[in-house]
């Protein structure tokens, strides 16, 4: 599947939904299939700046694509982790630096989510492109 068509996907499952409450459930049972970051990654170097949660996001590089694992400490937080790494986590760096996320509007996530929590969200999404960016560097620019 292309980003777009995960995007897609993810507005979709979100439409089934009217109240709010509801889409935070879905988001909680998302959070419940994240990959799982190692114990050894929970560490200081993996964790995102500007979450009001702990957020642990661990790239590895392997056969030209990011593949992401995540942990938080807060449920929905770790749903928010699982929807970026249900996107962009296989892509390859140029993909996820390119790609343009309009599920986070179209879903209401960004209107419905609280100020920290979407802040925590556009933190981790920007660290997953600066692992991309670096990624990219490490490669040669290819």
């Amino acid at each position: 599947m292309t980003i777009d068509q995960v995007q897609d996907s993810i507005i979709e499952e979100f439409s089934v939904f009217d109240d709010w409450m509801d889409k935070y459930n879905l988001l909680i049972e998302m959070g419940k299939s994240v990959p799982v970051i190692d114990q050894r990654y929970k560490t200081k170097d993996y964790l995102i700046e500007g979450c009001q949660s702990k957020v642990w996001l661990h790239p590895e590089f392997r056969d030209d694509k990011i593949y992401f694992s995540s942990d938080s400490d807060a449920i929905i937080t770790r749903g928010i982790a699982g929807l970026l790494i249900r996107v962009l986590s296989g892509r390859s760096a140029e993909e996820i630096i390119n790609a343009d996320l309009y599920f986070i509007d179209r879903t209401g996530l960004r209107q419905n989510l609280s100020p920290t929590r979407s802040n925590g969200l556009q933190a981790m999404l920007r660290q997953m492109k600066l692992y991309a960016m670096a990624y990219k560097a490490k490669m040669g620019g290819s």
